[in-house]
Parts: structure tokens; sequence; C-alpha cells
């Protein structure tokens, strides 16, 4: 079971964003800008490519709503979006307010973030879903 199984399980604590049948989002708690929030499939699956052809489709209509709501709640050109997958053997896709291309740039040093940015963080994408 992967730390993303455990936190749709509810064994380890979250921020979460959103949830349906199939699909789980919270905030990255080494998040590359604030704001950052992980999309997950509750089927565990290492590749995002891996996964059915109708989960890939749902997952990013899923993500739509949530996107949207980073873009009002954070000051950003846009809502970007990246595929890494190595971290976790867990497919996911991170959802990132960015105003360039660096800010998807995981290459940079994520610290933890304060549970008080995260609880702020999001306060202000829930209000804005």
């Amino acid at each position: 079971m992967t730390i993303f199984s455990k936190i749709i399980a509810g064994e380890i604590p979250c921020y979460k964003i959103a949830e349906n049948e199939k699909f789980f989002a919270f905030l990255d708690i080494f998040p590359l800008r604030e704001g950052h929030v992980l999309v997950v499939p509750k089927k565990e699956v290492d590749n995002l490519f891996d996964l059915p052809s109708e989960y890939l489709a749902e997952m990013l209509l899923f993500a739509r709503p949530i996107a949207k709501a980073i873009e009002k709640a954070f000051d950003c050109n846009r809502c970007g979006i990246s595929v890494i997958g190595l971290e976790v053997p867990h497919a996911h896709i991170h959802l990132i307010p960015i105003n360039s291309a660096n800010d998807l740039n995981f290459t940079q040093s994520k610290p933890q973030a304060l549970s008080e940015n995260l609880k702020r963080a999001q306060e202000q994408i829930l209000k804005n879903l």
C-alpha cells in the first residue's frame, strides 16, 4: 500500500481538497508553491499512462475545477500541471499555481510547509471551488 493509498484511506492525515468515487485531491506538504495540489486515482497504479483510458479522461475532468479554484485563490498566471511520478509509485498529477515555467521545476528545494500555511491554502482553494 502506497503512502497515497494510506492518505486516501484516512490512515495518514492530509489537507483534502476534493474527492469522488475514483479520485482524491489534497495539498502537497512539500509544495513547489503555495497551493500545490496532488490529484490521485484511488486505483493504485504506478504509472499514470497505465491507468485505463476512461480514468485518464476522468482524472483531468476531476482536476479542472480544482485548477480553476487554484487560479482564483493565488496570484498566478495559470495553474500548471505536471506528471513526474518518481517519488511515489502511485499515479498522480501535480496542480501548481505558476507565473513562469521555472515554477514547475522539481529540481528546486521543496521544504515542508508549515501547517498554518497549508490550512490557509486549503481554505483559499475550497472557498473558490
